[in-house]
């Protein structure tokens, strides 16, 4: 006989994102939980299994990206669902602790589980209403190897000490209570800001996670709070304005429509009215000829989580680099509520050819050239864009401040303009965004460490312990 329960697990891995689809395969009823904003591969796996999605069940406000919950709702009639401790200004059907919705064999369990945030539930999959849970999709709750780090709503009335004792409760009392044999499907992995020791593994039991997960040891609820505290890395400078995205009724996103194109006059007419020009490619064709004015954020990293550290929400982008891929980079930046992207520049290296005096290259230097640099110029400023944490674990380059690429546009004023500067981070991915956006920002000349900390190690064993924090 055919399994009843369908559980599919998706895996987006430039924002560390695990969504479901959730379904009973003899009534062909299913639900998606924690979707993300282009919902085109739920639509199709669900015709092609023969399920009808009735229902988007969220686990909380999400931070780190904005949800495709109302993008499914269009295009499906689906209702919208959290627990009944969260607000929206669109409809939703609530769901309270210990609710139980049917999707005929198939049951979910709902669990209210605050801590990483207060509205969090969790939801236990019931094969059949009378068995044993077959999983708990846990949300931002409990991850394979850490837990939800329970500070990022302290600017908002709850301090991440009280959250982090609601955390404590709801995975000592709702979660661990399950059997040892439960599968773990958490709505994150490795990579993402909203823990600090996620695995690579994308799922796991509740018996594994309580035999090795740091978080879940034995030890009071003082020493758990100091636990999930202690160490976290800065949040991404969009989170708060994502997680208010998803409380709200916005426009929906179509994951199929491209930019439209702009002429390069077009595109410096935009810059000139506030929009950022954001050059796509990889780090090493940007140093070799860019618009002068561009932000680089390379499209094949992390990019929409990088990018929203270096452009304000709200702020109208206007796209340089491949055109073959300016449809995925619009996505991408509508995947954490990004959406106005006027256009993209088709041909960038043909405009940089036919207009030399809007290029410019940008220095990347190896390590042995910038200590060579600063030994020879004490005026020189070095910015080292790492998190706290990176630099307290593996040292840095003396004299360098630290200024985490989260908090660099808010700290411009940190820094002197007038100075030479040379920035650098672990490999230098972000230290080639965070260099174009000091550029961008009036940092006239400004270079990037090439192979970033590592590079430097290697020619200049570490001799320092930390940098000099941002007061």
């Amino acid at each position: 006989m055919p399994p009843t329960l369908f559980l599919r697990q998706y895996d987006l891995a430039c924002l560390s994102l695990y969504s479901y689809l959730v379904g009973d395969t003899t009534t062909g009823r299913a639900v998606v939980v924690d979707p993300q904003r282009d919902v085109s591969e739920y639509l199709t796996d669900a015709a092609a299994n023969g399920l009808r999605i009735e229902r988007v069940l969220e686990t909380h406000f999400h931070a780190d990206f904005v949800s495709g919950h109302l993008e499914l709702a269009e295009a499906t009639g689906a209702v919208i669902s959290y627990g009944d401790v969260a607000e929206t200004d669109f409809p939703i059907d609530p769901l309270s602790h210990g609710q139980r919705l049917s999707l005929g064999e198939v049951t979910l369990e709902i669990r209210h589980t605050p801590g990483h945030t207060p509205e969090a539930i969790s939801i236990v999959v019931h094969e059949h209403p009378d068995r044993p849970p077959a999983a708990v999709l846990t949300g931002d709750t409990l991850f394979i190897g850490d837990v939800g780090r329970p500070d990022l709503l302290t600017s908002v009335g709850r301090t991440a000490d009280s959250l982090a004792q609601d955390l404590y409760r709801s995975l000592h009392e709702q979660l661990l209570t399950l059997p040892d044999d439960t599968l773990v499907y958490p709505a994150h992995g490795a990579g993402s800001a909203c823990g600090k020791n996620l695995s690579t593994a994308a799922s796991s039991t509740i018996g594994e996670q309580r035999a090795t997960n740091y978080a879940l040891a034995p030890m009071t609820v003082d020493a758990f709070v100091e636990a999930v505290t202690d160490g976290q890395g800065v949040a991404p400078l969009y989170f708060a304005f994502a997680a208010d995205a998803n409380k709200r009724d916005h426009d929906l996103l179509d994951d199929h429509e491209p930019p439209p194109s702009l002429t390069i006059d077009e595109a410096l007419d935009l810059a000139h009215q506030g929009a950022v020009l954001l050059d796509t490619r990889s780090s090493e064709a940007f140093a070799s000829g860019h618009l002068r004015g561009s932000v680089n954020v390379g499209l094949d990293g992390r990019f929409a989580e990088y990018a929203g550290d270096v452009i304000r929400p709200g702020q109208q982008v206007v796209l340089l680099g491949d055109h073959s891929r300016g449809t995925e980079a619009k996505v991408r930046l509508a995947r954490i509520g990004f959406d106005d992207v006027a256009g993209e520049v088709p041909d960038l290296e043909a405009v940089l050819i036919q207009r030399p005096e809007l290029a410019r290259t940008a220095p990347r230097l190896p390590a042995g050239d910038v200590a060579a640099w600063q030994a020879e110029d004490p005026n020189l400023q070095i910015v080292d864009v790492r998190n706290p944490g990176e630099t307290k674990v593996g040292g840095s380059v003396p004299g360098a401040l630290n200024l985490p690429l989260p908090q660099l546009l808010d700290h411009l004023e940190d820094l002197d303009p007038a100075r030479p500067t040379v920035v650098y981070c672990a490999g230098g991915y972000r230290s080639s965004i965070a260099a174009s956006t000091l550029r961008a920002h009036g940092f006239d000349q400004v270079a990037d460490l090439i192979g970033g900390y590592t590079a430097w190690t290697t020619a200049n064993p570490p001799t320092h312990q930390g940098t000099e924090p941002i007061a």
